[in-house]
């Protein structure tokens, strides 16, 4: 029997209290329990910012990265051991800037990764500057006069990307965002769940009370129509819908691999080099 309790890190999260991040946190560990996923089979690789430090507050495997460049490596642990959970976590700044060529290709790619990605519209560890989410007009350190430019829309990217699962999710709504994460998991495929984590220190416009005025769940009456969901996921303004908008069933990266569709790396036999051998390379 696998607990909650199991995956109570030794160290204790230094995010600041109330910050959006700690739902994340306790929605993970909930799931993970309740999926019975060992600590043991799961793997948590996070890039750089507040919410990346993740992997240090779960007892289990973790791989802290560079800034964006998460999913190269939750890919290569997934290709190596597919029998693992693995669960790439990270901020938009990480994501939606530095990390978006990467996020499309590991989207293309369908690889079978979840990938979370805790959306402040703001770059929190540096203390408060725009980021590709925050809106128009939005005054911080490095917009004093306002945001010029148009924020990106991450679900339209991952959609048009090539994502398998595409949701968003509310770190307000706990039990709304546990079911999320509980069947981003159970996908077999590349899940995508952007959740909307105010940062209560740094922005003071998308606040929880923001949010909970615009939200509304979305229902999807056929997750696999495609043009259904990427006209919800447009939807901004007064009304905005949370849920999950698209899954579809389609072979993984490994599923097209001749090679590792067969047998995983590590199950594999080590190479063992000889001087003949190495000198077929030269």
């Amino acid at each position: 029997m696998v607990t909650v309790a199991d995956f109570n890190g030794k160290v204790k999260p230094d995010w600041c209290p109330a910050c959006g991040n700690f739902a994340q946190l306790s929605a993970l560990k909930a799931v993970l329990a309740e999926l019975g996923i060992e600590p043991h089979n799961t793997v948590v690789v996070s890039g750089i910012g507040c919410s990346s430090n993740l992997p240090e507050f779960i007892n289990a495997y973790g791989f802290h990265g560079l800034h964006g460049r998460l999913l190269p490596v939750a890919s290569a642990i997934k290709w190596a051991n597919p029998k693992l959970t693995v669960i790439g976590y990270g901020g938009d700044g990480d994501g939606f800037f530095e990390g978006t060529q990467h996020f499309y290709h590991t989207a293309k790619r369908n690889v079978d990764i979840t990938y979370i990605v805790s959306d402040n519209q703001i770059f929190g560890l540096t203390t408060g500057q725009a980021s590709p989410t925050s809106e128009l007009g939005f005054k911080s350190k490095t917009t004093p006069e306002g945001n010029i430019e148009k924020p990106i829309n991450p679900l339209a990217f991952g959609l048009a990307a090539g994502a398998t699962f595409v949701a968003r999710g509310f770190s307000g709504d706990p039990k709304h965002l546990n079911d999320i994460i509980k069947k981003g998991i159970q996908h077999r495929g590349f899940s995508f769940i952007d959740v909307f984590s105010p940062c209560v220190t740094f922005n003071k416009y998308n606040t929880y009370d923001y949010f909970r005025k615009k939200v509304y769940k979305y229902e999807a009456k056929d997750l696999t129509d495609f043009s259904a969901a990427y006209n919800a996921v447009q939807e901004w303004g007064e009304k905005i819908p949370i849920g999950i908008f698209y899954q579809k069933q389609e072979p993984t990266y490994i599923d097209r691999d001749p090679v590792a569709a067969k047998i995983s790396l590590v199950e594999s036999e080590p190479v063992k080099l000889t001087e003949e051998s190495v000198e077929e390379f030269l």
